[in-house]
């Protein structure tokens, strides 16, 4: 049986990993991040071990421990834990030390080669997930309407900007006007943001990939708590990437998309 690593944040992401390895009879070694990942992950493996943010030399250690040569990265881990309490172990202290920037493709892609120089190779987050990446098109029942498609030829520019200075990857707009833009607080908050600065209008979110977008972190997703809150607060569109972009719980999600006449549509990247 083929061995995996995963390390896990929170949110429903590392759960649909570990159900998808099980139905190919993969095994998966967890190690999951004490500030972030949900304790109901020690239910699914046989094998699931504890680390604080701090401590990237923990992790290369148990990683060794294991036999892994192989991990997937799934799961937010908030950007703003950079500013937390955290400790950092000497190998974290010396990435950090290392990068000019602190932004979360520098970060990440910093602990991908330290992985990588231990003979660890960081995979696509995706790898077992492929059909939960949509084709370019209309994806829910309702089409954008008029007002919603000018507001996302705008928003999906703008977003591309922001996203290639590796910002954020979302924005909220109304009436071709750009309301919130995200930055370290992550896609849910600031839908709600721009919901406390319209009064609940209207509103519409695009969400996009980051140019040359690395598949084996900081991928765009959306999950049924996004579509619930936007429900909430009336955003009646939502525009994501096309093969970049994971829809947590598919079926689910398109479903309720429906059931409250939000629209969904996926761009090729480049669009």
């Amino acid at each position: 049986m083929s061995r995996y690593g995963l390390i896990a944040g929170n949110g429903h992401f590392p759960f649909l990993i570990l159900e998808s390895a099980r139905s190919l009879g993969i095994e998966m070694v967890v190690v999951a991040i004490k500030e972030e990942a949900s304790a109901d992950i020690e239910s699914l493996v046989k094998r699931t071990y504890w680390v604080s943010l701090g401590q990237l030399g923990r992790l290369v250690e148990t990683l060794k421990k294991e036999g892994i040569t192989q991990v997937i990265m799934a799961g937010q881990v908030k950007h703003k834990q950079i500013f937390s309490d955290i400790v950092p172990d000497l190998k974290l202290l010396k990435l950090l030390t290392s990068l000019k920037t602190k932004n979360t493709d520098a970060l990440i892609g910093g602990v991908a080669r330290v992985l990588e120089d231990e003979g660890i190779t960081l995979l696509d987050s995706t790898t077992f997930l492929k059909p939960l990446l949509p084709e370019p098109g209309v994806l829910t029942r309702r089409a954008p309407n008029e007002t919603e498609s000018k507001d996302i030829t705008y928003g999906r520019r703008i977003a591309r900007e922001i996203a290639r200075m590796d910002l954020g990857q979302t924005l909220v707009v109304r009436d071709q006007a750009c309301v919130a833009i995200e930055a370290m607080e992550g896609t849910n908050e600031v839908i709600r943001r721009a919901a406390l600065l319209t009064g609940n209008k209207r509103t519409t979110v695009i969400k996009v990939s980051k140019p040359n977008q690395d598949m084996r972190f900081d991928v765009p997703v959306v999950g049924l708590p996004t579509l619930e809150l936007m429900a909430e607060v009336n955003a009646s569109a939502l525009s994501i990437d096309a093969y970049k972009t994971l829809l947590l719980d598919r079926g689910e999600l398109i479903s309720l998309a429906n059931q409250r006449e939000i629209s969904i549509i996926a761009f090729s990247p480049d669009e």
